[in-house]
């Protein structure tokens, strides 16, 4: 069975039910689990001198994606260590975090991930594009999406 399995998350809810479900399985099998989350970088956009409404500066979009990112962690470090499982946290600035995702696992030695997918199809998945389909294409590990 996985010794050393890599969770994904958003922070959504179906983030939060799929990180359930692999505490689960890590407790029942005594894998460790990383959690990672890839936070946004902050990409203002600016016409010529004029700034947006909502302009927020970089090092504060930073501050509130890393007290994010600390929210999200922390609560699935907390029902991992309920769980007596072992567990660890990253997180990390990314423009494409399914890349952030499938480095993260090799860096961090996994030897699978498990992450949720929101199911979308057609237009939505186009438009939106699908992380976990991206993982899927790039990583040789196995991957475990959870619905």
């Amino acid at each position: 069975m996985f010794k050393h399995i890599l969770v994904p998350t958003d922070g959504s809810e179906l983030s939060k039910r799929a990180a359930a479900a692999a505490i689960e399985q890590a407790r029942i099998s005594g894998a460790t689990l990383t959690f990672v989350h890839a936070m946004p970088p902050a990409t203002p956009l600016i016409f010529g001198d004029l700034l947006p409404v909502a302009y927020m500066p970089p090092d504060e979009h930073e501050k509130l994606a890393s007290k994010a990112a600390d929210i999200y962690l922390g609560d699935l470090k907390a029902l991992a260590q309920a769980a007596g499982v072992e567990c660890h946290t990253v997180k990390l600035v990314s423009d494409f975090p399914a890349q952030a995702i499938v480095d993260t696992a090799k860096k961090r030695h996994c030897d699978a991930i498990w992450m949720a997918s929101h199911g979308r199809r057609g237009m939505a998945a186009i438009l939106l594009g699908s992380e976990t389909q991206k993982v899927l294409a790039h990583t040789g590990l196995p991957v475990i999406v959870y619905r």
